[in-house]
């Protein structure tokens, strides 16, 4: 990828304090505890600051926010939007990323008295329309609502100086390239571009080289998985010891996130925890926003413990010292699985993935880490063994799984079909006598 600037960046910053940042806005930073820059914020704020073009290679839950959020809302105090003409751009690829930016940014936007307004689908667009009408300083958007309000005419981008594209490659992976390149198209060309990805792959290059002006490339993650303070587990399992061995992982003392392959699994599989008397919701892009915004909400407050999703919640939400990630169904790709991931061991803090990997799915799944570049410890493991529950803390569930369905959420997820098959009566027989077996261990303490 030709992305090496024709001058050099200017040298990164050795402090907040060291760069040209206004005396509020450091004070706010101060107060929220913001004191020492992370690196990929030392290595492109002096340079975003400065005005240039800048290309951030940096994997999700960097400090990426204020990466870009700083520079954006300094060198846009001051100034005053008019109605339906925004000065200042961030695109992001899901709702909630939209929310996550948003809410790290709005105590800086108001110290600089700064407007900010987010526009996402899955809300009401009325309310979208009236505030910018009312005029927007700083837009956070995802692009099918923008292009919906532009092509309305409620928003014109004529007038954007600033646009930063956040986790880049994740809107091209959902299909938003066309979407994005019109609406770069639109705003200022003699406007500064942030961009920022986890990876530099051919539909970012495409962007970087047709609306980045000779960019500074900060680069400051390790290679493709190889962060120091996650660990990755495989643990083999039995086919049929799935749905309990997953159970127990969930009935954990602490949070956990959970990923399935379809929105039906994930439904299905989160009515059981619940039954189990575990604390769990569901979320996935079958729910409304106001929904996914309640449970999350829920998931960092503690009201729930148990965040049972489909790869949605892979694509920028940020939980605070969220410790183990589970991936039930395995990720379908080194992507997914690098995406998932990055819901733990944020910002500096320690996290631990795990996958559960039944026979069948061994080498795919051995292919797919590879390319991810993990080497993960590998376990074999049952439920209700004490192994099982030294790698996550498993235990067993409040309530017994009697009547629970046996093993009848992870009917057909290796097939990502999302609909259970019917079962015969012999089928059924051997499901239940499965789920007895399966009980029996966990009350002898197998």
């Amino acid at each position: 990828m030709n992305t090496k600037p024709s001058t050099p960046g200017l040298p990164p910053a050795a402090s907040f304090a060291a760069l040209d940042l206004p005396p509020e806005l450091l004070g706010t930073m101060s107060d929220l505890g913001v004191t020492e820059p992370f690196p990929i914020q030392a290595a492109t704020l002096p340079d975003a600051l400065a005005g240039r073009d800048v290309l951030g290679r940096a994997r999700t839950g960097s400090g990426k926010t204020l990466a870009f959020g700083l520079p954006l809302l300094a060198r846009t105090a001051g100034r005053r939007a008019d109605a339906k003409r925004p000065l200042a751009l961030v695109l992001v690829p899901t709702r909630e990323l939209a929310q996550q930016v948003s809410e790290a940014l709005t105590p800086y936007a108001q110290t600089l008295k700064v407007r900010l307004a987010t526009v996402v689908g899955g809300l009401s667009i009325n309310r979208q329309q009236a505030a910018l009408r009312a005029g927007v300083d700083v837009l956070i958007a995802t692009p099918g609502r923008l292009t919906d309000l532009v092509e309305r005419r409620d928003c014109h981008l004529d007038q954007v100086r600033i646009t930063v594209l956040d986790e880049a490659d994740q809107m091209c992976d959902l299909g938003f390239l066309p979407q994005v390149t019109a609406i770069l198209e639109q705003v200022r060309p003699d406007g500064q571009r942030l961009l920022f990805s986890a990876t530099l792959d051919r539909d970012v290059e495409r962007l970087v080289r047709d609306h980045l002006h000779d960019p500074v490339l900060a680069s400051v993650d390790p290679a493709a998985g190889a962060v120091t303070t996650m660990e990755h587990h495989v643990l083999n399992i039995h086919g049929a010891d799935k749905y309990a061995t997953a159970t127990e992982i969930a009935a954990r003392d602490g949070r956990v996130l959970m990923f399935l392959d379809t929105k039906a699994a994930v439904d299905q599989f989160t009515r059981h925890l619940r039954a189990s008397g575990i604390r769990a919701g569901a979320l996935h892009s079958g729910k409304s926003q106001p929904q996914r915004t309640h449970t999350l909400g829920q998931f960092k407050d503690g009201a729930i413990t148990v965040l049972v999703a489909t790869n949605v919640a892979a694509r920028g939400i940020h939980i605070d010292t969220l410790d183990l990630v589970v991936n039930v169904d395995p990720p379908a790709d080194a992507k997914d699985y690098l995406h998932r991931g990055g819901r733990t061991a944020r910002a500096g803090e320690s996290g631990t993935v795990v996958t559960l990997v039944t026979p069948n799915q061994r080498r795919e799944v051995n292919r797919m880490l590879s390319e991810a570049g993990i080497r993960p410890t590998v376990t074999q493991v049952r439920s209700g063994e004490a192994q099982l529950t030294a790698l996550t803390g498993a235990r067993r569930p409040p309530v017994g799984t009697k009547n629970t369905g046996g093993n009848a959420p992870f009917r057909g997820l290796g097939s990502r079909a999302g609909r259970p098959a019917k079962e015969s009566r012999k089928t059924a027989e051997a499901r239940k006598i499965a789920e007895a077996r399966a009980a029996a261990r966990v009350r002898k303490g197998r």
